[in-house]
C-alpha cells in the first residue's frame, strides 16, 4: 500500500514538472517563467476569467479582481490569526485552523470554589485573564495547570468569545449544531458540551478563542494536562462581577470598584500583548489544515449575503445547509488527515508580504496627501512619489525593459511594463508549482489567496510606475518628451489608485492611534464586553433616523457605531479608568 502511494505521488510530481515545462517554458531573454494563479484549478480544462501565462496580453493593468473575489481576504485573516488587534477590529470570525498548545504551557482557570472542574470549561492562555473570574466574598481560587503533551485544539478567528448575536460565534454554531442560532449567544454551557462531544471522535482536547484576551474551552482537566499550583488568593469584596464597568456608564467612583476595574483592564492589557505578530504564539496553527467560510467553492452561498455588505458586517448566518455539510466534511477530513502538506510556512509568506509592501504603501499614501500651487514643488512631490515605486519595483525591473516613445495603439498605455507586472506578482510563489503535488487543499487555498493579493499590488503599482516613466519622472529610465504632462492630474490619478488599493487590501497594521499614546496610555480598540452596547438579542435591524434632540439616542448611536467600525483610541492605563 505505502509502495503505490509513493508510485501515484511521484507520477503525479512527473505530470507536474511535464505540465510545467510544456505549458509555462522558461525564457532566457531576460524574463521568467510563470504558472497559473488559478492553483485550484490546475486541472479544469475552462478558463477562469483571472487565470494569467506568459502572454503579454494576460497581464493586463485594466483588469483588477472581480467584484466578488475573497483572496485578499483571506489573505488578511491568515495573516491576522491569533493576534488580538485585527480580530478585535473585524470580530466576525471566518475561519477554523487545527492547531496544538504545546508541552509545558502554562494555562489559567480562575474560580470561586476550591474544586477542579469535572468536566468542560474555560481556561486562559494569561493569569490577568481568569484573575477577574477569581471572585468571591473576599477570596477564591487560581488553578495553573501545565500540558503534558502536546494538546490537540480547533481555533476559531475574529472575537469568537465576544458573546453578542451579530456573528462572532457563527462559525462554532454550525460545528456544534449544525446551523447559525444568535438567539443562543450565551448559551456557553450547551455550547461547550456539544463542541467538546462533537470533537471527542478527533482526539480534539480543546477549543481556542478570543474575547479580550486569548481563551481555551478544555473538554478535561484531567487528559494532557497537570497541576501545577491550586492557590488561595485574596480579592476585595466587591470584586464579584468580572467585568464590573460597560459603557455607557460612568466610571465607578468608589476605590474599591476602582480596583475591580483595573483588574478588568488588565485583562485586556494583556490581550493587548498578542496585538501583533506573532500573536499569542502558545497556540501554534497547521495552516495546511486550515477552513475558510472565505472559500467561494467551499461555501458558495455565502457569496450573494455578503454581497451589497461592508466587511464588518461579514458573518455565516446566511449560509446554506448543503454548506454546513461541506465545511463539516472538509474540517473533518482536515484534522483526520496523515500528511502534513508541503511543509510550506505560509504564515511567514503572508508576513513577508505584508512587511515588504505595508510601510510603503502607507509612505506614498503620505506622500501623494500634497497639493500646491506652485508647479515646481509639486513636479518635486512627483518625483518623490516615483522613486518610492521604483524602489518598491526595483528587484523586477529588467535591463531588457524598453519604453516605447509614444503609446502603441490599441494596447493600454502601460502595457509594455507587464513583464515587471508578471515578475512582481510571481517571485514568493513561482517556484511552488513542484510542491503542488504534495500540497492539501487548504494550501492550495492559501496559494491563490497569495497570489491574487500580490497580483493586485503589483498591477496597481507598476501601472504607477510606468504612468510616472512615460511622463518623465523616472531617472533610471528617462525619455525624451513630446509634450509637458499635467503632473496634478498624474498626482490625482496616483492619489485614486493607493486609496483604492490600501481599501481592497484592508491591512490592519496601518490602523493605529495617531498620534501615538503616551507613557500612562494604551491604544486601544474598542472590545466586549466593556465597549458591546446592551441591545436586544437577536440584534434588531436597523431602524430609522433618531430625533437629532433624542441625547440618549445619541449616546446609543455612539456606542453603535463605536462597536459596530471600532476606531484606536488611546485609553489611560491608571485610575481613573475610561474606555
Amino acid at each position: 500500500m505505502r509502495y503505490q502511494s509513493l508510485v501515484i505521488a511521484l507520477s503525479l510530481g512527473l505530470a507536474a514538472l511535464a505540465l510545467h515545462d510544456q505549458q509555462y517554458p522558461i525564457s532566457t531573454a531576460g524574463e521568467t517563467y510563470v504558472r497559473p494563479l488559478d492553483i485550484a484549478n490546475l486541472n479544469n480544462d475552462k478558463p477562469h476569467p483571472y487565470i494569467c501565462d506568459s502572454k503579454t496580453e494576460e497581464w493586463r493593468f485594466d483588469e483588477g479582481p472581480p467584484d466578488n473575489a475573497t483572496g485578499n481576504l483571506i489573505f488578511d485573516t491568515v495573516h491576522s490569526l491569533l493576534q488580538h488587534w485585527p480580530n478585535t477590529r473585524y470580530r466576525n470570525g471566518h475561519n477554523i485552523a487545527p492547531g496544538v498548545i504545546p508541552t509545558g504551557t502554562l494555562l489559567y482557570h480562575g474560580t470561586s470554589r476550591d474544586t477542579i472542574p469535572s468536566g468542560p470549561d474555560w481556561i486562559a492562555t494569561d493569569p490577568e485573564h481568569s484573575i477577574v473570574f477569581v471572585r468571591g466574598y473576599g477570596s477564591g481560587w487560581l488553578l495553573t495547570l501545565a500540558a503534558t503533551r502536546p494538546l490537540k485544539v480547533l481555533y476559531f478567528d475574529g472575537s469568537s468569545a465576544a458573546k453578542v448575536s451579530e456573528g462572532t460565534m457563527d462559525t462554532q454554531d454550525i460545528i456544534a449544531w449544525g446551523k447559525v442560532q444568535p438567539e443562543r449567544a450565551f448559551d456557553e454551557r450547551s455550547r461547550i458540551k456539544d463542541l467538546c462531544q462533537w470533537g471527542k471522535e478527533f482526539g480534539i482536547d480543546g477549543f481556542a478563542r478570543m474575547e479580550m484576551d486569548f481563551e481555551v474551552m478544555l473538554c478535561d482537566f484531567t487528559a494532557g494536562v497537570e497541576v501545577v499550583s491550586f492557590l488561595h488568593v485574596r480579592v476585595l469584596q466587591k470584586d464579584r462581577n468580572p467585568y464590573p464597568y460597560r459603557r455607557p456608564s460612568p466610571p465607578p467612583p468608589d476605590p474599591d470598584a476602582s480596583h475591580a476595574v483595573a483588574r478588568t483592564f488588565e485583562v485586556m492589557h494583556s490581550g493587548s500583548w498578542h496585538n501583533r505578530y506573532p500573536g499569542d504564539s502558545r497556540i501554534v496553527l497547521d495552516l495546511a489544515g486550515l477552513v475558510s467560510l472565505y472559500d467561494i467553492a467551499l461555501a458558495p452561498s455565502l457569496v450573494p449575503v455578503r454581497a451589497s455588505l461592508e466587511r464588518c458586517d461579514h458573518r455565516v448566518l446566511g449560509i446554506s445547509s448543503e454548506d454546513i455539510s461541506q465545511v463539516k466534511r472538509r474540517l473533518t477530513e482536515v484534522i483526520s488527515r496523515p500528511d502534513s502538506g508541503s511543509g510550506i510556512d505560509w504564515m511567514t509568506l503572508t508576513h513577508v508580504i505584508v512587511d515588504r509592501y505595508a510601510d510603503r504603501l502607507e509612505l506614498m499614501q503620505y506622500l501623494l496627501n500634497f497639493t500646491s500651487s506652485d508647479s515646481q514643488e509639486l513636479l518635486q512631490q512627483a518625483k518623490l512619489v516615483q522613486t518610492q515605486l521604483r524602489v518598491m519595483l526595483a528587484p523586477y525591473l529588467l535591463d531588457t525593459t524598453v519604453v516605447p516613445s509614444a503609446d502603441t495603439p490599441g494596447l493600454h498605455p502601460s502595457q509594455w511594463a507587464s513583464p515587471i507586472f508578471r515578475l512582481c506578482t510571481t517571485t514568493h510563489t513561482t517556484e511552488m508549482i513542484n510542491q503542488i503535488p504534495l500540497m492539501t487543499s487548504s494550501e492550495r487555498l492559501l496559494l491563490k489567496a497569495i497570489e491574487d493579493t500580490t497580483r493586485e499590488i503589483c498591477r496597481v503599482t507598476t501601472n504607477m510606475w510606468a504612468v510616472g516613466v512615460m511622463s518623465g519622472l523616472d531617472i533610471l529610465f528617462p525619455i525624451e518628451l513630446d509634450r509637458e504632462h499635467n503632473v496634478a492630474q498624474i498626482m490625482n490619478g496616483w492619489r485614486q489608485d493607493i486609496q483604492k488599493l490600501i481599501a481592497w487590501l484592508d491591512w490592519s497594521i496601518w490602523i493605529k492611534c495617531r498620534p501615538a499614546c503616551g507613557p500612562e496610555e494604551m491604544c486601544y480598540l474598542p472590545t466586549w464586553p466593556v465597549n458591546a452596547p446592551r441591545l436586544p438579542h437577536p440584534r434588531e435591524p436597523p431602524r430609522g433616523p433618531r430625533n437629532a434632540t433624542d441625547a440618549p439616542a445619541e449616546v446609543d448611536d455612539l456606542a453603535d457605531r463605536e462597536w459596530r467600525k471600532p476606531q484606536p483610541k488611546c485609553i489611560r492605563r491608571l485610575s481613573p479608568y475610561e474606555f
